[in-house]
């Protein structure tokens, strides 16, 4: 009987031992794919105006009334973030942006942009208290800059020309469009194959 245990315990132990050793080589293997993969920022889709191009010139209402003025210099760069109402992730980014807002307040403004029937954009408003962001309804605006996909974001400088642009799920990518202002690229991606 006790030789049973010990053969028992000695099969126990190889099988934690061999446990180990692999856990051991996975580690190793997250830490080689970490190092490969490079930082992902907005993902930048080929369509609408190019990074470096002016952009657009167009004159908006908000729904409050407010003026906003595309395309022109200005004192302030612009972050036009296109959402809508029925977006979960746009959503999500609403105090994200709230946030941003607070801290980047100096040097930029933020526009909400999206189209559609102007009452269900101000119960949207007033759902999600939105007052402080100047809110457009514009199909035109979308078209122009070829969005085809939510949540996405545009950053156009004080000079009137996009800076960056890109699909936006996280904080992380809308930080990486000042990333690539303050860079001088397009993109997070673009930087990357610069260095590789």
């Amino acid at each position: 009987m006790t030789d049973a245990l010990v053969v028992s315990n000695l099969l126990l132990w190889l099988v934690v031992l061999a446990l180990l050793v692999a856990v051991i080589a996975l580690a190793r293997q997250v830490g080689i794919l970490y190092e490969r993969v490079a930082p992902m920022g907005a993902l930048t889709l080929d369509a609408g105006p190019a990074v470096g191009a002016a952009a657009p010139t167009m004159s908006l209402r908000a729904l409050d009334g407010r003026a906003i003025e595309l395309g022109i210099p200005g004192r302030a760069s612009t972050l036009l973030f296109f959402l809508s109402p029925t977006c979960p992730v746009c959503k999500k980014l609403l105090p994200i942006l709230r946030s941003i807002q607070g801290a980047e307040r100096s040097w930029m403004n933020i526009v909400l942009a999206s189209d559609g029937e102007p009452a269900e954009h101000q119960a949207y408003v007033a759902r999600q208290r939105l007052e402080d962001f100047p809110y457009v309804l514009s199909r035109d605006l979308g078209l122009a800059f070829r969005v085809g996909k939510l949540p996405y974001a545009v950053l156009v400088d004080e000079q009137g020309h996009v800076r960056a642009k890109g699909l936006v799920n996280s904080r992380e990518q809308i930080e990486s469009l000042f990333n690539a202002r303050d860079l001088g690229v397009g993109s997070v991606q673009e930087l990357v194959r610069q260095r590789g």
